[in-house]
């Protein structure tokens, strides 16, 4: 690619749902381009066009479709990997990734809750990127990790909300998409005409996720925030967008209204410094009864923003609202790539910097 001054990128696990969504959010981006993708041994050497059963909404880009897979493991080429891996490989070969030297941007679960990894939502908790420096890995490897699709939804608001007022409990009743699942997902006779209350690991996840994400760095890691999460997940028939309905127990009273206007204002280092992928508001506040809608606003600010309605008083904790996020983007991989635009922006990926930026990003050695 000629005169292509974009950092070269591999995506792991590209295959898969979320896997293909690297792929599509990277196609196009300003600072990255995919040199190398990777899947299961059954895809290796074929012509990613080939290996990929693509499901997305707009055409596989041909220079991609072009591109060999090959196999999961060091020696792609590449400083900064993107993972999709299935959590039954992404430990070890994510490790092995960042001991060879590569910065890997994970949405697995796998490293998430290791205390050396920033569990990272760029607008919540971006001083947590400094957590790279308590990592061992040679030749400026490392790994950052963003959370589970249904959590990420979640803390942006609580973020705001938690500045302004303080939250102490939260109660989650999520109905998330059939795309979570990746492929190929639900089985048709098992979700048609119906809902699944249960998703293995999903509750525990965003019980505690949550508590790290708004928890604060301190000189040996993160100290988890004093809240008390209760989740209770189920697995809807729609195609894309996670919606929950959430209760929120307050340290000082707000009203519906304060919360709306906290929430709708919030901004984060990312908007500050203009990140490709940030959305300009990273929550969305609807008046409409019947809002959020996961068809209707999944999509809102490319599926990178989070939408809020129906806020109101709760009769057994203080407020309660719905959230709607997009799980594949917001939540999976658009979230990661705006991980990965925070730590090149900031300078935790030695000696590389966003195509155009005037400083020498040299932060981490």
């Amino acid at each position: 690619m000629g005169g292509d001054r974009r950092i070269p990128v591999g995506v792991l696990g590209a295959t898969g749902s979320v896997g293909q969504r690297f792929v599509q959010l990277l196609h196009r981006h300003p600072w990255f381009r995919v040199a190398a993708v990777t899947a299961s041994e059954r895809s290796e050497g074929k012509r990613y066009g080939d290996a990929v059963r693509w499901v997305q909404n707009e055409p596989l880009a041909s220079e991609i479709a072009e591109l060999p897979v090959l196999p999961t493991a060091p020696g792609l080429d590449v400083k900064v990997a993107f993972s999709a891996l299935d959590s039954g490989v992404a430990g070890s070969a994510e490790t092995e990734f960042a001991e060879s030297g590569v910065m890997v941007f994970s949405n697995a679960k796998n490293h998430r809750m290791d205390p050396d990894v920033p569990l990272l939502v760029p607008e919540v908790n971006p001083d947590h990127l400094a957590l790279l420096e308590k990592q061992s890995f040679p030749k400026g490897g490392g790994i950052v990790t963003n959370p589970n699709c249904s959590t990420i939804g979640l803390v942006i608001p609580l973020r705001a909300l938690h500045e302004a007022f303080g939250v102490n409990r939260v109660h989650v009743v999520t109905l998330q998409a059939l795309s979570g699942a990746g492929l190929p997902g639900v089985a048709s006779m098992e979700i048609m005409d119906n809902v699944v209350p249960f998703i293995d690991g999903e509750e525990e996840k965003l019980e505690t996720e949550t508590r790290k994400i708004l928890g604060l760095l301190n000189g040996q890691g993160v100290e988890d925030a004093e809240i008390v999460v209760s989740a209770q997940c189920t697995r809807v028939p729609v195609l894309d967008g996670h919606l929950e309905m959430v209760s929120i127990g307050l340290d000082r009273p707000a009203t519906p209204e304060e919360a709306m206007e906290v929430m709708a204002s919030f901004r984060g280092v990312p908007q500050e410094m203009e990140l490709p992928s940030a959305p300009k508001r990273p929550v969305h506040l609807l008046s409409g009864k019947d809002h959020p809608q996961p068809r209707l606003h999944r999509d809102t600010e490319g599926g990178m923003a989070v939408s809020v309605g129906r806020v109101r008083p709760c009769p057994l904790l203080d407020l309660r609202m719905a959230i709607l996020s997009h799980n594949t983007i917001r939540g999976a991989a658009g979230g990661a790539l705006l991980c990965a635009e925070l730590a090149l922006a900031q300078g935790w990926v030695p000696g590389m910097s966003g195509p155009g930026r005037e400083q020498t990003l040299t932060r981490r050695r």
